[in-house]
C-alpha cells in the first residue's frame, strides 16, 4: 500500500469551475464551455441508445438460456432478393424497411422530423455550425424514390440516415429539450425495429458478396446478434476515446489551481481507499515517467506537478470520494435494515 504525504485539511472540499472568465473575456469562453457542454451531451445520448443495443443482446442471450432449443424449423432467416407479390420489383429487404420508417413517422413524436428544420424562420443561427450533415424524412423518402441527385445502394445507408435525423435533434437540443426525448425515444423505437430486420439484412449482403454460383448461406439470428454486439464494443471504444480527447481539452483549458486547492487536493488523496490511491498515483506517474508509484511511502509534491496532472487528479479524486461516500450509506441503510428486522423478529416473539 502506498502513503502519500500532504497536509490534513479539514470541511468538505469542492470542484471549482475549471473555467473563469474575465469580464474582458466572457465572450470567446463561454462560446466555448457551451461547446464542451454540447459534446458531452452528444456522446451520452449515443451511449444510452448503445446501452439500449446492449440490453438486447443481454435479452436474447438469456432468453437463449431459458429456451428448450431455441427457434424451431423456419427460425434460419432465408436470403432474400424476392420481388414483391405486386411484381413492382421492390425488394422485399426494402419493403419492409419502408414499412418500419411508416411506423416511426406516424408515430405522434415524429411530427419536428418529417421535413427539413427551418433555420430561418426559426432563427437557429448556429444550427449549421452544429449540424453538419442535416437530415429528415421527407428527403430521405424522396432519395429512396428517386427524387432525388442521390440515391441509396444499399438498407444501412438508409439505416444511417434514420439514425442522423434523430441523433443531429439529440445533438443540437439539450438533454431536457422536448425535441431530445422525443428524438431520443423515436430512435430507441426504431434501433429495437432494425434489431429484427438485421439477420435479413446480413443476409442480403452475403448474397451479393458471393459468386452466383456459390452456395447460399442463410445468417442465424445467434451470429447477427454476434455482429451487434460487436460492432456495439467497437462503438463504445470509440466513445471512450473521444470522451478522453475532450478531458484532455478541457484540462488544458482549466485555470491555475490555487495554493489551497492543491492543499484540499492532498487531504482529499489521503482519503482515497488503496486501489483508488493506486489509480491516483498512475495518473500522476503518466505524466512523470520518473515517478515511483510501488514504493511503501510516496512523496508528493503538489507544486512540482504540470497543471494538467493537478486538474486529472482533481476530477479523479471528486469521483472516488463521491462513490465511496455512496457506498458507505448503501452499507449503512443494509445494517439499519438487518438491524430492523432482527428486531421486528424480537417483538414477534
Amino acid at each position: 500500500m502506498s502513503v502519500v504525504r500532504g497536509a490534513a485539511v479539514e470541511g468538505a472540499w469542492s470542484l471549482p469551475a475549471p473555467m473563469e472568465p474575465t469580464a474582458a473575456a466572457d465572450g470567446p469562453q463561454v462560446s466555448e464551455v457551451d461547446s464542451f457542454r454540447r459534446q458531452v451531451d452528444d456522446l451520452l445520448s449515443k451511449t444510452d441508445v448503445l446501452e439500449k443495443r446492449v440490453n438486447e443482446v443481454v435479452g436474447f442471450y438469456n432468453n437463449k438460456k431459458h429456451s428448450s432449443g431455441g427457434r424451431k424449423a423456419g427460425g434460419r432467416y432465408a436470403a432474400n432478393g424476392a420481388r414483391d407479390s405486386h411484381g413492382n420489383g421492390m425488394p422485399d429487404l426494402m419493403r419492409q424497411f419502408a414499412g418500419i420508417i411508416r411506423q416511426i413517422t406516424s408515430h405522434e413524436w415524429a411530427q419536428p422530423f418529417l421535413q427539413p428544420v427551418d433555420v430561418v424562420g426559426l432563427q437557429l443561427d448556429d444550427y449549421h455550425q452544429i449540424i453538419t450533415k442535416p437530415m429528415d424524412f421527407s428527403t430521405i423518402r424522396n432519395k429512396m424514390e428517386g427524387k432525388e441527385s442521390t440515391t441509396y445502394n444499399s438498407v444501412r445507408e438508409i439505416y444511417s440516415d434514420v439514425r442522423l435525423v434523430f441523433t443531429n435533434a439529440m445533438k443540437y437540443n439539450d438533454v431536457g429539450h422536448p425535441v431530445h426525448i422525443m428524438a431520443k425515444f423515436l430512435l430507441e423505437r426504431f434501433e429495437e425495429k432494425w434489431l429484427h430486420l438485421l439477420p435479413k439484412v446480413e443476409n442480403e449482403e452475403r448474397e451479393h458478396e458471393e459468386p452466383n454460383d456459390a452456395p447460399t448461406k442463410n445468417i442465424s439470428p445467434e451470429a447477427a446478434i454476434a455482429k451487434l454486439a460487436e460492432d456495439t464494443g467497437n462503438e463504445l471504444n470509440e466513445i471512450n476515446k473521444q470522451l478522453e480527447e475532450l478531458q484532455k481539452m478541457v484540462v488544458q483549458r482549466c485555470r491555475k489551481m490555487t495554493t489551497n486547492e492543491k492543499r484540499k487536493l492532498g487531504a482529499g488523496l489521503c482519503q482515497l481507499s488503496p486501489e483508488d490511491l493506486n489509480k491516483a498515483l498512475e495518473l500522476v506517474a503518466q505524466d512523470n515517467p520518473s515517478f515511483q508509484t510501488t514504493a511503501e511511502e510516496v512523496d508528493l509534491d503538489m507544486d512540482a506537478q504540470s497543471e494538467t496532472t493537478l486538474w486529472r487528479l482533481k476530477f479523479f479524486v471528486r469521483e472516488a470520494l463521491e462513490q465511496q461516500a455512496n457506498e458507505n450509506t448503501k452499507r449503512k441503510n443494509d445494517m439499519y435494515n438487518a438491524l430492523a428486522k432482527t428486531d421486528s423478529k424480537r417483538i414477534k416473539r
